[in-house]
């Protein structure tokens, strides 16, 4: 909030006279204009449909119930002011306020005044979209969050050790003032010093808090990089970039990194690649249903309160699976939202990681996947016969089977075309025949099953040499290409 009142102040003094606070936290943001009326010696008004126009003492102005008639009032005031008006926007559709603010903005500045207009929806008149301005004010950061809990402390005596206590301000980002606090007040009354039993019920309110975006999910364990066979060029670049959010790195003149584009084909991990990213960089995982987002109204606001969920939450990497699923939806609907989505992704400070996956490339618009939106795009291809014994070697251990009671270099071998999660269902497949004759797993199993299966990039064959001619000269690969390798070791075999 610091930094949101550092800039209203300097807007204010440059005669901004128009400018809208997007957020939920009314109260919040009520005793931070009270804070920056002080800061630069103003009186503060606020104005709501329930109370009219109250004056710096409480004392309401008479006759201002109505938002025209307060917008009057406000005009006939020549002291330096900022007129706060919460909930505004369902009015901004009548003519007499809209008319009422063009008159003020030529008049607010030179007075030293400003409106600020309050309220959880963007709402722009057409009329208006030229003078107004719009900031989304930030959920409590960690600094805020550590005041809060100082404060309940030392009012309860209550004693938290260090760590600890960072664990709860970590794990209350995110959430917002009111939330922490009734949560805070349910822990205590519990008869809670902030135990391990505590922090899972924090955990769950978290979860509860993230729910209501409707577009956001939080996955609680993500998988690991171990997990996922091949890709060995990805994962190098990822090992590279684990440090990079550090202040060392910074100091270094290292970027802060901003995001993966994973394109491929279907089934050949770049959904199982995105969790592991949080895995390896230790980052809290939130899953955006971007298709979600395009489909269902208004979704410029939706993205902007994602994305504020998403910052207050950082350092998180935050997958979308799918991409074009949503673009698609957008264009449909006109593209509205698009453009914050790409400009976020452009200028974004918070070290939000997107990580996001494709199957079809032609539908995304061009822009989304120029340089500076994402570090790098992959192209994650079919498995080769390496890859394809290190993803059958990965399932079969999770299913607590040895590897090496199977002839696996065969199968890798007889299972050219297959994708990893066909490879899986291979294994799958064997131990229902297995389990159904009441025997153990053994080569016969695998190899009917993989005779029986036919790959899907048998059938999408033509498609996937499209994807895989738009990758040459557009994308890195995931893998390392290995027949180049496989050549020269069997050159070097022979020159033995």
């Amino acid at each position: 909030m610091t930094d949101l009142l550092q800039r209203l102040s300097v807007m204010v003094k440059a005669r901004y006279s128009l400018i809208q606070l997007v957020t939920h936290e009314e109260d919040r943001v009520s005793r931070a204009m009270d804070k920056l009326g002080r800061a630069e010696g103003m009186a503060v008004f606020h104005w709501r449909t329930t109370t009219g126009l109250l004056g710096p003492g409480g004392q309401a102005l008479p006759g201002t119930g109505l938002a025209a008639d307060a917008l009057r009032a406000v005009a006939e005031r020549g002291e330096r002011a900022l007129f706060v008006f919460y909930d505004l926007h369902p009015f901004l559709g009548e003519p007499r306020v809209v008319r009422r603010l063009r008159d003020l903005v030529a008049t607010l500045g030179p007075r030293g005044q400003a409106i600020i207009l309050v309220g959880h929806a963007v709402r722009v008149p057409p009329e208006l979209e030229k003078d107004l301005t719009v900031l989304d004010v930030p959920l409590p950061n960690q600094a805020e969050v550590g005041r809060l809990l100082s404060v309940l402390c030392k009012a309860e005596g209550i004693e938290i050790p260090e760590a600890r206590f960072a664990q709860f301000v970590q794990g209350c980002l995110g959430l917002s003032e009111r939330e922490i606090k009734r949560l805070y007040a349910r822990i205590l009354l519990a008869g809670g010093r902030f135990t391990d039993d505590d922090l899972r019920q924090l955990v769950e309110e978290k979860r509860q808090a993230i729910r209501k975006s409707r577009y956001l999910e939080l996955w609680e364990r993500p998988g690991s990089i171990d997990e996922v066979g091949g890709m060995d060029a990805l994962k190098r670049w990822l090992r590279q970039r684990k440090l990079a959010f550090s202040p060392e790195a910074r100091r270094f003149g290292l970027p802060q990194p901003s995001g993966l584009f994973m394109l491929g084909v279907q089934g050949c991990g770049k959904s199982l690649m995105a969790k592991a990213v949080a895995d390896l960089w230790r980052f809290p995982l939130l899953r955006l249903d971007v298709a979600a987002v395009f489909a269902g109204g208004d979704e410029e606001q939706s993205l902007r309160n994602t994305v504020k969920i998403a910052e207050s939450l950082a350092p998180v990497v935050l997958w979308i699976d799918e991409l074009e699923k949503g673009f698609m939806t957008a264009d449909q609907r006109g593209g509205e939202g698009l453009g914050y989505f790409l400009t976020w992704m452009q200028e974004k400070q918070a070290p939000v990681f997107v990580v996001a996956t494709a199957n079809e490339v032609r539908v995304l618009p061009p822009e989304l996947l120029r340089k500076g939106r994402f570090d790098e795009i992959f192209f994650v291809d079919l498995p080769d016969v390496h890859e394809r014994l290190q993803i059958l070697d990965i399932h079969l251990r999770k299913r607590r089977r040895d590897p090496d009671d199977f002839d696996l270099t065969r199968l890798a071998e007889d299972t050219e075309k297959f994708s990893g999660a066909e490879l899986e269902q291979l294994i799958v497949a064997g131990l229902y025949s297995a389990f159904a004759e009441g025997r153990p797993l053994d080569d016969h199993d695998l190899v009917d099953a993989a005779r029986d299966m036919v790959p899907l990039a048998v059938t999408m064959d033509d498609r996937l040499k499209e994807l895989r001619e738009w990758a040459r000269t557009r994308a890195r690969m995931a893998s390392t290409d290995r027949r180049r390798i496989d050549y020269f070791e069997e050159f070097q075999e022979w020159e033995g």
